[in-house]
């Protein structure tokens, strides 16, 4: 069932103010290659300092696996360009090396290919490798190597005010949380526009199949790449990161408590594939953490994730429980290749609107039956999403609709959401509305669509070839606009002596380390 969101609509368009404040953060990963469009194999370069404890520049899976952070902001404009700048610097900082434009990888000769990312010899450092070499032993370093946007959002304490009642966040957490889970479940539910409008990953390069196409009915070019003719993001298929080991983890998004709960039973719960594995091989190398189904939280693959700025060494969990949500990670992006840096203005516009409208939307409790219906919606329109006159479920056992009938609904939603946003004469929101509702009519206009033909004509390796090397151009030529190089370079400096007193501030050994920290 579509809810009917009127009521709440006409409430916040009665209070136009309480939506300045929203806050927002992004993430962009990227692989390095060469200029031959090959994974890069060196190490993390020292001109952009230490992953471990650099708060913009980091590693992901992979050594070669670039991570962009953006520190939290009120204003679009200037985390985009923050963004950019991030960008500017890494390619002026590559030594001849490129930043991969797609989410699915470039052509990967072998796993061997794929180092880890190293953090140093400190207790923290090691544990972060080691959880990646048990990512690596459980799923494949392929896997791992794809690439995606994470956008972080969080509602100002006034909506939370005004709709709930509370007097400050603290006090308030329990509601904030509550509110924050109702959009959750309803991601869930419509989410799958996201990969609708945006997937963009509709191909694959054959590397990355390594002969397993995982029974899917792919149609293959004589450059190797592999597709799939109406698919929007194979990065969110079983092929990427939601991966099928993890569907059947009783998870569900109705309330913090269960929310943890089940979290925590999947942290200390042995899985019996992992525990065949072992915690060491026979000449004693760790292979992974623990033989736990999670070996940490962060290994949760979801489209979606509530979260709370960590103090000191809490684990997420706990940060929540004690706090409450503090903000949501939408991770069902892939990387924009129309961009250089990997997200534009227009999605963002898109996520604050579709995420205003899943908080103020009725959003029942959801089963484990309803949570898989959903994701057997998202699985349609994430291998299939553009095929003429495709339907989507609505509700659990209720009878399909059009997919471009209920996006124009939804959008009819939006639009009102979107008037409340467009202040002092600005029509921004309204516009990107349009922009994407025509989407609806023609699934040719979808990100998807743009893309597949250039990846069928050329191949992916070309193709993303291509881009990197024009965004290389224009980024290393570009004037930074609100970091300056100054800033770049004393930050870097920072990060290197913050690794530095890590590695000496340890004070017991590697291995008591891990019984205290790793389960």
């Amino acid at each position: 069932m579509i809810p009917n969101v009127s009521k709440a609509l006409s409430w916040l368009e009665a209070r136009p103010n309480i939506l300045q404040g929203l806050r927002r953060g992004i993430e962009r990963e990227t692989l390095r290659i060469t200029p031959a469009g090959e994974l890069a194999k060196s190490p993390h370069p020292d001109s952009l300092g230490k992953a471990l404890t650099h708060p913009w520049i980091t590693t992901d899976f992979a050594e070669a696996l670039l991570e962009l952070i953006t520190p939290v902001d009120n204003n679009i404009g200037h985390v985009l360009a923050f963004l950019r700048d991030l960008h500017r610097y890494t390619a002026r900082h590559l030594d001849h090396e490129l930043m991969w434009p797609l989410s699915m990888p470039c052509f990967i000769e072998r796993q061997d290919n794929i180092k880890l990312a190293q953090y140093g010899v400190s207790n923290i450092g090691r544990f972060k490798t080691l959880y990646r070499e048990g990512l690596k032993n459980r799923y494949g370093a392929l896997m791992q190597t794809i690439a995606g946007i994470h956008y972080n959002f969080s509602l100002p304490i006034e909506f939370w005010q005004a709709l709930v009642g509370i007097n400050d966040a603290e006090s308030g957490k329990d509601k904030i949380s509550a509110g924050y889970f109702r959009l959750i479940r309803n991601y869930y539910r419509f989410g799958w526009v996201i990969p609708y409008l945006f997937g963009a990953s509709p191909a694959i390069c054959g590397s990355f199949l390594r002969g397993n196409a995982r029974n899917l009915p792919f149609e293959k070019t004589a450059q190797g790449t592999y597709y799939l003719p109406y698919a929007t993001s194979l990065r969110m298929s079983d092929l990427g990161y939601t991966n099928k080991s993890q569907s059947d983890l009783k998870i569900t998004f109705n309330d913090l408590s269960t929310y943890i709960t089940g979290l925590k039973q999947v942290i200390k719960q042995p899985s019996p594939e992992f525990t065949k594995l072992g915690i060491c091989n026979k000449d004693g190398k760790h292979l992974q953490l623990n033989t736990n189904i999670l070996q940490i939280e962060n290994e949760l693959y979801a489209p979606i994730r509530p979260k709370r700025v960590l103090i000191g060494d809490e684990s997420p969990s706990d940060a929540l429980l004690k706090r409450g949500i503090e903000y949501i990670e939408v991770r069902a992006l892939d990387i924009n290749p129309f961009t250089a840096i990997g997200i534009d203005e227009a999605q963002i516009h898109f996520l604050d609107l579709f995420l205003i409208w899943c908080v103020l939307a009725d959003a029942p409790m959801m089963d484990e039956k309803e949570l898989n219906c959903c994701r057997t919606n998202w699985n349609r329109v994430i291998l299939e999403g553009r095929k003429p006159g495709q339907i989507i479920g609505v509700g659990c056992g209720e009878s399909m609709r059009p997919l471009k009938e209920v996006g124009q609904i939804l959008f009819d939603d939006l639009i009102r959401v979107a008037d409340v946003l467009d202040v002092s004469g600005n029509t921004r929101y309204r516009e990107i509305c349009s922009q994407l509702i025509a989407m609806f009519e023609n699934p040719e206009l979808t990100y998807s669509g743009q893309i597949l033909s250039p990846m069928i004509e050329q191949s992916i390796s070309q193709y993303g070839l291509q881009l990197a090397k024009r965004y290389y151009q224009q980024l290393s030529n570009e004037p930074y606009e609100v970091i300056t190089a100054n800033e770049f370079t004393d930050v870097r400096h920072a990060s290197v002596r913050k690794q530095l007193a890590l590695e000496q501030a340890d004070k017991i050994s590697f291995e008591r380390y891990l019984q205290k920290h790793a389960g």
